[in-house]
């Protein structure tokens, strides 16, 4: 449960970004809207989600976000 509410909240975070950068795109301030996509939020935020996918799925995570402890 952890894992699915921490993923929606990056996800959540990464919609705001991409919002930004509708807006900077709408301005037509393009040098800005390049800057915020490779050096800015927008990289941070998909950085952040990206991390939180490949954390899942290395490692032997059980469903409850612990080791799989095999048989007792």
């Amino acid at each position: 449960m952890q894992y699915a509410r921490q993923t929606q909240d990056a996800l959540d975070r990464l919609d705001q970004s991409l919002a930004r950068l509708r807006n900077i795109i709408k301005r037509g301030d393009n040098a800005s809207a390049i800057k915020f996509m490779e050096e800015g939020d927008l990289k941070e935020k998909f950085e952040e989600l990206q991390n939180l996918i490949t954390i899942s799925s290395t490692g032997n995570m059980g469903a409850r976000g612990v080791q799989n402890t095999g048989t007792f």
